[in-house]
């Protein structure tokens, strides 16, 4: 996992990835390079001769980046952090629980208040990392791990000055903090630029204070762009190999024209310093935050109300789509604008508010940077057909709880069935009893997987409960069979089942109806 790239005294970082692993890659990658030639040449197909790309030259490659750093550096900061512990702690004496003198002890502590015992020492928990000035009022931008919950913030600027800073917001889901320090008179700033904008091989610049050296410069290129490095919903990374190390967190990453495109923010390494791999918050994704931070002192983000999953090629099969797209709805929020809107459960979200929705990924993001009461149009794709929906769109609250699905009422029980590799029951109160299942959990009880079936390669489990199948409702394991062969009477070669764990938790899952060997 990356991990933020703060110098933090008395902490170590994880290693990300073991010195051995990454060994064990290179030898596997030079092993493939160094095949004997006459191997290759008995099993290579014939192909057709390559055409050259046209040579263009590149005039834009910069002799040197002196200029841009001149410019931009006297707003480039550094940032210490301190957390102080509570200096009322006192020395005591260090007794086994239970002990008869513990009481005897206490007692006499706290009669003489203490009088007389040495004082803990005060104890500092020290943060360094970097920031950068973007108004001339003093509003510093940095990462929200550098500071955490720091009661003495410190903003060192370039000529020396040291000014006390103190949080106007932050925001952990996207890492990011802006403070706000005191100034005699205006402070130089850097802009915001269009991170969008980037493409992959543009020069940028990082500035920044790594292992407390402040004022450091490196340089590199744009590697990657929209990377998700498992660190949130809402990862969108800019990928770079410009040297991110241990303090820069928080600093600016600069293109060529001396704009903030992104916020230093977290490195993979298997030693903890740069190893060409650094990652900063795109300013496309950071700018909303930050002013709704400045403006309410908290974050107002877009809430749809929807649980969603991505799309795969057996899923996409099984939903009938020419490609796997969009976001699969796998849960809808009572209380949420989706479910006023009439978002149901298994729709496909293809698009929102006019912005294509390319995956499961994409969607969050989307929704969280659309503002609070406005109304958008949202296209599904339901049952083969597309459907655009008016939604107005909701504030995403910490808590908001996940869908809780009703189901219809089951009926009459029917015996116990086999389908895809499964064995099927209505639930009958034992079957509820014994496998715990939560009583608004209503559907299809499996029994027993095959070991070797597709219902077992997608970890389908004995107590799931399958809800609909091909986005239909099923309530015993008769409809199960039904829905299957008008599946197959329509061509699918796969089947979209909703299924749901024992307290309620869905999720899509496409199985391949070859595996049916029972029907």
């Amino acid at each position: 996992m990356p991990y933020p790239a703060s110098a933090v005294s008395g902490h170590s970082h994880p290693l990300v990835r073991g010195r051995r692993s990454s060994r064990l890659a290179v030898l596997a990658l030079g092993a493939a390079l160094v095949l004997p030639g006459p191997a290759l040449a008995q099993t290579a197909a014939p192909v057709a001769p390559a055409q050259a790309i046209a040579p263009v030259p590149f005039p834009n490659a910069p002799e040197s980046f002196a200029d841009l750093v001149e410019r931009v550096m006297p707003a480039v900061v550094n940032i210490s952090a301190a957390t102080r512990a509570d200096p009322g702690q006192r020395f005591l004496p260090q007794l086994p629980p239970g002990t008869p003198f513990e009481d005897l002890f206490e007692e006499f502590f706290n009669r003489r208040g203490g009088e007389g015992m040495p004082r803990m020492p005060q104890r500092r928990s020290n943060s360094l990392g970097s920031g950068f000035v973007i108004d001339p009022d003093g509003i510093i931008i940095t990462n929200n791990h550098v500071i955490g919950e720091a009661d003495d913030i410190e903003v060192v600027f370039p000529d020396g000055r040291t000014l006390k800073a103190t949080v106007i917001g932050k925001d952990a889901a996207i890492d990011i903090a802006v403070l706000k320090v005191e100034s005699e008179g205006p402070l130089p700033y850097v802009p915001f630029g269009d991170s969008e904008g980037l493409r992959i091989g543009d020069w940028v610049v990082a500035i920044g204070n790594p292992f407390g050296l402040g004022g450091s410069v490196t340089a590199g290129i744009v590697s990657a762009q929209a990377r998700n490095i498992d660190s949130g919903p809402y990862d969108n990374y800019i990928q770079t190999d410009a040297a991110i190390n241990k303090g820069n967190s928080g600093g600016p990453l600069f293109n060529m024209r001396g704009e903030v495109v992104g916020i230093n923010t977290a490195i993979l390494s298997p030693t903890g310093g740069s190893v060409g791999i650094g990652f900063a918050v795109p300013t496309a994704t950071a700018v909303p935050i930050i002013d709704q931070l400045q403006q309410f002192g908290e974050t107002r983000r877009g809430w749809l109300g929807v649980r969603i999953q991505n799309i795969d090629d057996t899923t996409a099969e099984a939903l009938g789509l020419d490609r796997p797209r969009g976001a699969l709805v796998a849960g809808v929020d009572e209380a949420g604008p989706a479910r006023a809107a009439g978002i149901e459960t298994g729709d496909v979200i293809v698009r929102f508010d006019g912005r294509d929705v390319a995956n499961s990924r994409e969607l969050p993001r989307i929704v969280a940077a659309t503002p609070v009461g406005k109304e958008v149009a949202v296209q599904v794709i339901r049952r083969g057909e597309e459907v655009t929906l008016p939604v107005m769109v909701g504030r995403l609250e910490e808590g908001v709880r996940e869908a809780r699905l009703q189901q219809p009422e089951p009926e009459e029980e029917t015996p116990v069935r086999r389908a895809l590799g499964m064995e099927l029951s209505a639930i009958t109160p034992d079957l509820r009893a014994r496998y715990n299942l939560s009583a608004d959990v209503e559907g299809v009880v499996v029994t027993e997987v095959e070991p070797s079936s597709s219902a077992a390669d997608r970890r389908i489990r004995p107590g799931d409960v399958i809800v609909e199948v091909g986005q239909e409702v099923v309530r015993n394991p008769a409809d199960v069979r039904r829905r299957l062969e008008a599946l197959r009477n329509e061509g699918r070669r796969s089947a979209l089942l909703l299924v749901a764990s024992g307290q309620g938790e869905v999720r899509f899952v496409a199985l391949s109806m070859s595996d049916d060997a029972d029907r």
